[in-house]
């Protein structure tokens, strides 16, 4: 034994010190923390977070694309309301056009009646005029007359629509012996109510 190496003794400390030296790493190994576990974490709460982000933004963008359609359904209601506005307006433009047209012909048609009352009353105003220049000298010159004409104890009350000559009508009188028996009276403007003077029956 003492013949041998210290390299081959088995007391060759070599071994051990190799030994020693590897444990020693193992331990520092498990002694050592480790970074895994805490990336992880962060890269959960990281995708947490973008999940969160993410997940307010659709909140978000489903709140915009609700006011969107409300926005569009509120225009769409104002448009309809506008088409019945407009629809309605001309309807009211086509009424009112009807209704100037039955106005003017209207109006035609009482210019045209006022036109042929007007003629009428011309035509009696001639015949009074006729009547009053003409009348006495008539009277006189005729052989059947029996003196002047006088008022009896008649009397007529003016209504609506007469006029001289068709109140000597209605009477059975001379429309210039009427015109004599009232002097005083306008005839082209009688008014309702207004009392006239008959001629004596003969």
């Amino acid at each position: 034994m003492r013949g041998q190496s210290l390299l081959e003794s088995p007391a060759c400390t070599a071994y051990p010190i190799f030994f020693n030296f590897k444990q020693m790493d193992t331990i520092s190994r498990e002694s050592s923390p480790s970074y895994l576990p805490i990336a992880g974490l962060i890269a959960g709460l990281v995708g947490l977070l973008l999940g969160g982000i993410a997940l307010a933004n659709a909140s978000k963008a489903n709140k915009a694309a609700a006011g969107a359609v409300e926005q569009v359904t509120t225009l769409s209601t104002k448009v309809d309301g506008v088409e019945a506005t407009a629809t309605s307006a001309s309807s009211a433009a086509d009424r009112a056009a009807t209704n100037v047209a039955s106005l003017q012909r209207s109006t035609q048609e009482a210019f045209t009646a006022v036109a042929g009352e007007i003629g009428k009353v011309n035509g009696e105003l001639a015949k009074l005029q006729e009547a009053a220049t003409k009348g006495p000298a008539a009277k006189a010159a005729g052989a059947k007359s029996a003196g002047p004409v006088v008022a009896g104890p008649d009397e007529y009350i003016v209504v609506g629509g007469d006029t001289g000559a068709k109140i000597a009508r209605a009477k059975g009188v001379a429309l210039a012996d009427l015109v004599s028996v009232n002097p005083g009276v306008n005839w082209t403007g009688l008014k309702v109510g207004q009392k006239v003077k008959l001629p004596a029956k003969k």
